[in-house]
């Protein structure tokens, strides 16, 4: 596993797993500070086709008791995402403005959404597809036609401990869309942050921008409370 526990643990500089959350949550705050924290992880590994916290949050920082914590396996995101992908394909359409928006109402640390991310990198759904649904394109094309902006991922999570890694995990691979820190069953909601790459390159990495408590992002994310604690 090239991301251990001692190798996360080096990279943020702390003597202890259990203060990772806090300590990537300080450093993606800051841009400059976000973007030297990438670049040291990806001088580790450049494959982002996987979520490189899955063993050392399962490890380190996973819930089970409290909010029954447990994570899927990266072979069964994959095929979740092909299930999901080819489906879409099949009897469903983009939106009106030309995007595809993928939803999870709890998304951990990123595994499945990852993995739903890469195979749309690397397959371009919206852009192969001729008038017929079928692929007009080879594969290959895909890294010239694939651009960031046309697909929106909306992201939910309660933890207070995943959400700095899920952050951290849709940021480096240039995602766009929102992270919620809700309870999806109650609305009730500590935090948004919006993730925007604002280029048409999936290599650049994403702004990460703290929305705040007012009603109109209350409204358009159906938040039923901001709190500071979920009851």
């Amino acid at each position: 596993m090239q991301f251990d526990v001692e190798t996360v643990n080096s990279i943020l500089e702390i003597d202890d797993a259990y203060k990772a959350p806090d300590k990537i949550m300080e450093l993606i705050s800051d841009k400059e500070s976000r973007e030297t924290l990438f670049k040291k992880f990806l001088s580790v590994s450049s494959d982002l086709s996987f979520d490189w916290f899955h063993q050392y949050f399962e490890d380190e920082q996973a819930q089970r008791k409290k909010m029954k914590q447990d994570f899927t396996p990266d072979s069964v995101a994959r095929l979740l995402s092909r299930v999901v992908n080819v489906s879409f394909a099949r009897v469903s359409k983009m939106n009106d403005d030309g995007t595809r928006t993928y939803f999870e109402p709890t998304a951990g640390t990123g595994g499945i959404l990852i993995s739903h991310w890469d195979y749309n990198r690397r397959n371009d759904a919206l852009n192969f597809k001729g008038k017929n649904g079928d692929h007009q394109l080879p594969k290959w094309a895909s890294i010239l036609t694939y651009d960031p902006r046309r697909y929106w991922y909306q992201a939910e999570e309660m933890s207070d401990r995943a959400v700095p890694f899920l952050l951290f995990n849709m940021s480096i691979r240039g995602m766009n869309g929102v992270v919620i820190q809700c309870d999806a069953l109650t609305r009730q909601t500590k935090d948004i942050w919006f993730i925007r790459n604002d280029t048409p390159d999936y290599e650049r990495f994403s702004e990460i921008i703290k929305l705040p408590h007012t009603e109109v992002w209350a409204k358009e994310f159906n938040v039923s409370e901001w709190v500071t604690e979920f009851k």
